[in-house]
């Protein structure tokens, strides 16, 4: 919300496929805003940054530092402008004063997942945890822990 006071251009115009242009106004850092503070929106739940924060102190110690210092955004609602940054002065406030944080938002984020996904489908290591529509309707959920765990 810091950037929505402080940004010279609070405003700004879009044009939308049928030629439409819309202007929107503070709503654009508003809506990302609930990302850290899901209570705009009503809901009691932590944040992206304190989930984060949660999930890594719930691993082991010996990995903690690794992972503080590979943080990825991926997706598409990782494509807000600033995201990366706020992401970075959030996770230094919780984590421990020694740790180093490096938050990376690749440019093709918003599509990294599916980039994975794809990736991870075409390993011949992989095969073995494919479940065909006929295994999930035979034994519902619990065919992902039997094949993947």
């Amino acid at each position: 919300m810091q950037t929505a006071a402080q940004s010279s251009a609070l405003e700004k115009s879009y044009e939308l496929p049928d030629g439409q242009v819309i202007t929107i106004g503070n709503e654009r850092f508003r809506a990302p805003e609930a990302l850290f503070q899901p209570s705009f929106l009503g809901l009691e739940a932590a944040g992206i940054h304190e989930t984060t924060y949660n999930s890594i102190m719930k691993c082991d110690v010996d990995i903690r530092k690794d992972l503080y210092g590979n943080i990825v955004l991926s997706g598409g609602t990782t494509m807000y402008a600033g995201i990366a940054d706020r992401m970075q002065k959030e996770i230094t406030a919780l984590a421990p004063s020694s740790m180093k944080i490096k938050i990376v938002a690749p440019p093709e984020r918003k599509y990294s997942v599916w980039i994975g996904g794809s990736i991870l489908a075409s390993l011949s290591t992989f095969q073995q945890m494919w479940i065909s529509k006929q295994e999930y309707d035979e034994s519902g959920p619990s065919i992902v822990h039997r094949k993947c765990f």
